[in-house]
């Protein structure tokens, strides 16, 4: 069930249901905005939205997802709800998404690519730390 932060933000979204859909539809978006196609690789998705007027996106799968981006050996967990506000090669406000550093599972509350020159992209965790690392390890098919 979506939450209250979900449904302050449903009048005026596109809202879109059905898996298939629903990765078609955010992996757009993720190319729109000039992010890594490969950010959000969750299974059976029930509904994603994106609220353009606020920047609001959500997805709504069936139950978490951990899933392990090879290239750099980062796993990462996705909570059944994921949130962000979104603008242009920048998440921010990050909701349902964590890593794992060492023993600790930290929230990753922000993810930007300051200058798409470098090829980096950077990941903020709710402690304040930050790590970069290739784009091309979060496209889809890595």
């Amino acid at each position: 069930m979506a939450s209250q932060s979900i449904e302050s933000h449903r009048d005026g979204a596109e809202v879109y249901h059905g898996d298939a859909l629903c990765k078609k539809k955010s992996v757009q978006l993720l190319q729109q905005l000039g992010l890594p196609d490969g950010l959000f690789p969750l299974d059976d998705i029930q509904e994603f939205g994106h609220n353009k007027a606020t920047g609001f996106i959500w997805l709504v799968q069936n139950k978490k997802k951990n899933h392990t981006f090879k290239m750099i050996k980062r796993q990462v967990s996705y909570a059944a709800e994921v949130t962000a506000i979104v603008e242009d090669r920048k998440m921010k406000k990050m909701t349902g998404v964590k890593t794992k550093e060492l023993l600790l599972w930290l929230s990753v509350v922000e993810m930007y690519i300051d200058n798409p020159s470098t090829g980096k992209i950077t990941f903020k965790t709710g402690t304040g730390l930050s790590d970069s690392f290739p784009v091309p390890a979060f496209e889809l098919g890595e």
